[in-house]
């Protein structure tokens, strides 16, 4: 917003060491929590920029919106400040979930709310790699104005063939955190799952999940929850270790970590998924069984692998890879997976290299390699990059919703952690 000659007045950031940061990259110390803080103490201001908190509306999380304890009432203090300052313009930003969550009952309330205060509202999913930026990581971003929206158009979309994540990188930087020998070996272990696999049929684009390979128990039509332990003794779990003479308590530690929820009918993507390796299996059984001893000592998630590279050569150390809960994902070099408020594991990994990211090349891909200072360690960097929007794609938004004349005046500006008041 600065860059577009406006100016912040007020901003709230509930971390404390994130509080320090912001006064020095910026002069200006943010309050606390927006909780706590009363409304006569946000100056006016005619443009609000909020990110309220993701958890309650994210794929990942337990998906309590609105109703969550901890984070799902802090959407209630933008509209708090909505109706007692009346700035004219907001942008809202939260994953794109929100607009699914509840079967798209929450958006819908959430919509109603701020059209309540007066505001035309539009919504938009936007991904920094459609505009020229080398991150895949859509969010949905929310637009309102008092005095409406029309003829208001969204940046241009263009995909870009010559993106490249090559871009954001620095060429075997000193300070990059090495893969662990373990690592490697894992990531040795799959490259000749790879090479076994035959060179004339088309390399699985499904997850692959290892611990289906030689797994027996029900899935289709019921779940080992459902029929309980004594009849689990008749099948095996993961990697196919038989579930007959393991104690009560063992049995389901023996089966893959995502048949062990507790319900009575898995969901069909996850029945797709098991029946596609169990075939998998079936199809190449005399070399995998060959291969499943060097993949067993390795937590779940290394013993999953995803490959978003169809058609690209089968060399998983010419990739970007990431490592999630969901496994080892292998992405083309042409853009970064999603930054998340990762742990220092979760770090996209340049194969090539055989390092993590360092936090300057993430800061890069948010836009934000002009600025001044980061937090002070590694997983604090990580962290806080993960949590933030992408400087140039807001900037790109920010552009299309305020007309020129704004552009060339200093505005009063307001910001919150997830919550930016401008």
């Amino acid at each position: 917003m600065s860059r577009l000659g406006h100016t912040c007045v007020f901003a709230c950031e509930i971390n404390q060491g994130l509080q320090q940061l912001y006064k020095t990259n910026f002069g200006i110390e943010p309050m606390g929590d927006i909780r706590n803080i009363p409304i006569d103490k946000i100056p006016v201001h005619d443009i609000l920029c909020a990110g309220f908190p993701c958890q309650p509306f994210s794929k990942a999380g337990e998906q309590k919106g609105l109703d969550c304890p901890k984070w799902g009432d802090l959407f209630e203090y933008v509209i708090k400040i909505l109706k007692e300052r009346k700035p004219e313009y907001i942008m809202l930003e939260n994953v794109p979930n929100l607009e699914k969550h509840n079967n798209g009952t929450t958006w819908r309330e959430m919509e109603e709310k701020l059209k309540n205060e007066g505001y035309d509202i539009d919504y938009k999913r936007l991904s920094p790699h459609k505009f020229g930026i080398p991150q895949v990581r859509e969010r949905i971003i929310i637009i309102g104005c008092r005095s409406g929206l029309r003829g208001h158009r969204w940046p241009d979309e263009s995909s870009n063939a010559n993106l490249s994540i090559i871009s954001a990188l620095e060429h075997n930087p000193t300070d990059a955190k090495p893969l662990s020998p373990s690592l490697i070996e894992c990531l040795n272990a799959w490259q000749e799952f790879i090479n076994s696999f035959p060179k004339d049929l088309e390399f699985p684009s499904f997850p692959i999940w290892s611990m289906e390979f030689g797994a027996t128990y029900p899935f289709k039509d019921t779940t080992p929850y459902a029929i309980g332990v004594d009849e689990l003794r008749n099948y095996k779990g993961s990697h196919g270790k038989p579930l007959a003479e393991l104690a009560d308590d063992n049995i389901m530690k023996a089966l893959p970590s995502h048949a062990r929820k507790e319900e009575m009918k898995f969901p069909s993507w996850k029945v797709r998924y098991i029946q596609q390796n169990r075939d998998l299996y079936l199809q190449h059984k005399s070399w995998i069984d060959q291969w499943m001893p060097s993949i067993l000592s390795f937590p779940s998630s290394l013993q999953k692998l995803e490959w978003n590279c169809k058609g690209e050569e089968r060399n998983i150390w010419n990739f970007v890879l990431q490592i999630r809960a969901s496994g080892v994902r292998v992405k083309r070099p042409t853009t970064s997976p999603s930054l998340i408020a990762q742990t220092d594991t979760q770090v996209p990994i340049i194969a090539w290299e055989k390092r993590y990211m360092t936090p300057r090349e993430c800061a890069a891909l948010q836009s934000m390699q002009s600025l001044p200072n980061l937090p002070a360690t590694r997983e604090q960097a990580f962290k806080a990059l993960g949590n933030a929007v992408n400087v140039d794609l807001v900037e790109l938004v920010a552009k299309a919703l305020l007309p020129s004349a704004l552009e060339n005046f200093t505005a009063n500006t307001v910001v919150e952690e997830n919550l930016v008041l401008s």
